[in-house]
Order: structure tokens, then sequence, then C-alpha cells
């Protein structure tokens, strides 16, 4: 009998593939990077063709490693960096332009048209976000109006519009399925998250056709099955989760009030709200958590643009780190940033300020001011827009804890201390790491009905490390008072 799954997790800085058992030990993980290009200021574009060949390679890779043939693989689950938008040809397969990614900023002047228009009040009702460039409805606007005839081709149904996920499935299945599941779908701008459809009057509104759009599933399913030449045998593809779902679910955030941060190129925090679809008043967006078929979870969510792309930034474009291993011990070496603020907003700010217009800064320079500084400064900057984004959760009602962490940047202990320091909180960072490829790997478990419920799957959650805050209060608000000064002095007001 069959007792494996491969997740495939292709994320904005990576694509990964890996190989668990039924009981969930990682077997076999393979990684490769993926590069993204900005062709002007505020785009952020990736190569369709490297994100399927770099799938096909990792899955390959993963599973030689894992000394496993194709007809061992019980499954197959996928988790995406989300709202990142493509349109391809549905003959071909060819994809009208590159991938728009979720950071790209192009669009602020048709969200605006649209806020000038009236939709906003609509938008946060039907799909619980914002009018921001950040969500794909504006992206898959900007290549209508961009590419020639698209517009045409898409009212004709030639065209096919996805998320990762869905160009994924489209490849993986020889192009038999145009399909997507309901926490991707409501990352779009276009799908009402109230009666789990698109919505006729934003599409009419956005002049978007619906035939150009995916069909909608619950997380998990029938997918499709993968084309036999790809790995030697036919295997279901029987979950999809967007990533910071799929680390929802990974780090088993299944009752009310239970919230996860996941560090990657940004940072995503999830409050489970229940079957809530609470609205924010401070500028949070709502969203799906997960819905199985059996169970749904709503969930408020804070989007920090730019977490891990910092330590990328210090050590890929100004060159002040070799590896992003050393910002730990620079920040533990140096005491104190001497009033040194880095507000990272290379692509504007994201929650809960939502001003595309804004643009990253140093602040507080001195003659005396080093690399050590500099580097403690950005780290503390992620820590201080996770604490934005607690306090407007706060704001909102949501009683907050404690905070269960996961991600490239959870591995440094200093940060995690620090960000424990600021929220006056303790921070659980989870025993098994890779939570978005475990969460949708929980979820198809439940698929291939070796689990019956997620309350099964709660037990299997393990804490790995706890911090507990040591900061004084007086220290604390001195900290929080110079970033909030810091941030304003960049916002730009065009929110």
């Amino acid at each position: 009998m069959s007792t494996y799954l491969l997740t495939i997790d292709q994320g904005t800085s990576s694509t990964r593939a890996m190989i668990f058992t039924r009981d969930y030990r990682l077997l076999a993980k393979a990684q490769k990077p993926l590069l993204s290009s900005y062709p002007q200021e505020g785009w952020v574009e990736q190569s369709p063709q490297e994100i399927w060949s770099h799938t096909l390679s990792v899955i390959h890779e993963a599973i030689d490693s894992a000394g496993l043939k194709a007809h061992q693989i019980s499954g197959v689950a996928i988790s995406n960096q989300r709202e990142t938008t493509l349109i391809w040809d549905r003959k071909t397969g060819e994809p009208l332009y590159p991938a728009i990614v979720w950071q790209d900023r192009r669009t602020a002047d048709i969200c605006a048209m649209w806020e000038s228009q009236g939709w906003r009040t609509a938008v946060q009702t039907k799909t619980g976000l914002l009018l921001d460039p950040y969500f794909s409805a504006s992206k898959i606007r900007w290549i209508l109006d961009h590419v020639p005839d698209a517009q045409v081709r898409a009212e004709r149904g030639e065209l096919a519009f996805g998320t990762i996920d869905t160009y994924l499935i489209w490849k993986l299945t020889g192009g038999h399925r145009h399909v997507t599941d309901m926490t991707n779908a409501s990352r779009t701008l276009l799908f009402n998250i109230h009666d789990f459809q698109w919505d006729a009057e934003l599409l009419n509104a956005f002049n978007i056709p619906l035939r150009l759009l995916p069909d909608v599933q619950h997380n998990i399913g029938d997918f499709g099955m993968l084309e036999p030449n790809i790995l030697g045998s036919p295997i279901s593809i029987v979950a999809i989760a967007g990533d910071q779902q799929a680390a929802t679910v990974g780090q088993t955030c299944f009752m009310p009030g239970m919230m996860k941060a996941t560090f990657g190129t940004g940072c995503f925090m999830l409050l489970n709200t229940g079957t809530t679809a609470l609205m924010s008043q401070n500028r949070l967006i709502t969203t799906i958590a997960y819905h199985t078929g059996d169970e749904m979870a709503y969930a408020l969510e804070g989007s920090v643009f730019v977490a891990g792309a910092t330590v990328q930034w210090l050590r890929d474009a100004v060159k002040l780190i070799h590896s992003s291993q050393e910002t730990e011990q620079w920040a533990m070496q140096t005491k104190d940033t001497q009033g040194v603020y880095f507000v990272p907003a290379f692509t504007g700010l994201g929650a809960p300020y939502w001003d595309a217009g804004a643009r990253g800064a140093i602040l507080g320079l001195t003659r005396d001011s080093g690399i050590g500084h500099i580097v403690r400064a950005a780290l503390e900057s992620v820590c201080y827009s996770v604490k934005d984004v607690w306090e407007a959760m706060h704001a909102d009602g949501a009683k907050l804890r404690t905070l269960r962490v996961d991600g490239g940047m959870s591995q440094n202990d200093w940060l995690m201390q620090f960000l424990s320091d600021m929220l006056d909180a303790p921070v659980e960072r989870a025993a098994q790491t890779e939570t978005t490829a475990l969460g949708v790997a929980f979820l198809a478990g439940i698929g291939l009905k070796w689990y019956r419920s997620l309350a099964d799957i709660s037990q299997l959650w393990e804490c790995g490390e706890r911090f507990n805050p040591h900061m004084s209060s007086d220290e604390r608000e001195q900290h929080y008072t110079g970033w909030k000064k810091a941030v304003n002095k960049v916002k730009t007001g065009e929110a």
C-alpha cells in the first residue's frame, strides 16, 4: 500500500518538494532558489518557465532522494505563493506575460480608480480584502489592458488565469484541469467569501470575464491526475492551499483565537476567527483560513510585505553580510541600534498602513553607526511590523495570548526573543519548521482517509522552543515609539 505524500511548496524565493511518511515524518526534501526580476520601480516579476522547470526538478530530486518510485506515492499536495498572477493560452499553455508577483505595485493607479468609483465597501464586504495592488484582480486587469488582444481573447474563452497553484495543476495534468481552491480564490478580489463563488458584480465592475477564471473547490478534493510521463505513474492531486493558510493548518490553529506568523519573504499573521468572518476596523483583511468540505474557518490576516527580503537586501544588494545566519551574530554583539531605525518599505507598506507609495529608509544614522546597528535595526523592523499587526488585531477585539511561529527567520533565536519582548507575549516555535508543506500534507492526509478530521491532526503539533518576554514596559514603549515616528516619515498617504 502506498503510504507516502509528495508536497510541492512553490514559494516566492524558492520551489521545494518534500516527501512525508504516513506519520508525517519528513523523509526527503529538495529545493531550488527562484529568481525575481525588477523591470521598473515597484515592479516584481518571475518566469513561469522557471517556476515550472524548477517544480519538475525538485519533485524528481525528492523522490529519488527518498528512494521511492512514483507508484509508492499516495497523493500530491500543493501550497503556493498567493496572489501572484499568470494568464496563459489554453491551447498552447504559453503565458501571455511573466508572472506578476504579489509584491508588485504597478497597479496602484488601477486600484485608485476603482476606489474613486466607489468600490471600496463592496470589495471589503464581499471579499474581505482591501483595494490594493497586492491582490490579483488589478494584476489581471493590467495584463488584459497591456497585452494586445488579451481582453478580446479572454472574452472568447481562449485564455486562462491562475495563481501559481492553478498554473502548476494545469501543467501537471497536461492542461486537463483549470482549478483552484477557496484559500487562493479568496486572495483575488473577485471571490465572495460568504457564498463561496466568483462574484458577478465585481467581475462586471472590473471587466474581467468569468470564462477566464478557474473552477473553485474545497482545500481537499479531486484536482486531477499527474500526467504519467511526469513521474512514470499517474498520481492524484488531493489537496491545495495558499501558503499562509497551509501554514495555519500546519500550526494546527484550529480553534478561534489561535494565531500563527510565518516568516518568509514577508511575514503573514493569521488569526482563526472560526465561522465568523470578522471585518476589521483597523485595515486588516478577512480571508478563508481553510475549507475542507466538512470543516471551515475564516481568519483575520495582517500581511507584512518585507521580512526575510530585508535580510536578502542586506546580503545581495548592499552586501553588508555574506549569509543570513550572520544577522543573529551581529544582533547579539550589538548592544542597541543607537537610535537607528530601518523601515523596509521596498514595495510600499502592508498592514495596517496599506501605503503603496511608501519607500524604504534607514533613519537616525550618525558617524558612529556601523554594520551592526543597521543589521540589528533591520531585524528589529520585522518585530515592529508584527507588533503593528498585533496591535491592530487587539483593536479589532481579538484576544491574543500566544503566537506560533514558523518560516526561515523563526530559526533566529535573537529575533524570536525580541519579538516576544515587543509583543509582551510568549512566542512558540514549532518543532517541525516546514509547517507550510506539513499543513497541506495534513489536508491531504484527511483526503486520503489517513485521518478523519482536523481534531485528529491537532494532536500532532509539537512546540520546539518557547520564548517568554523579559523587557520592561518602559523600554518596550521607547522602542516602539521610535518605530512609529520612523514609519510616519516614509508614509505618503497613498493608501
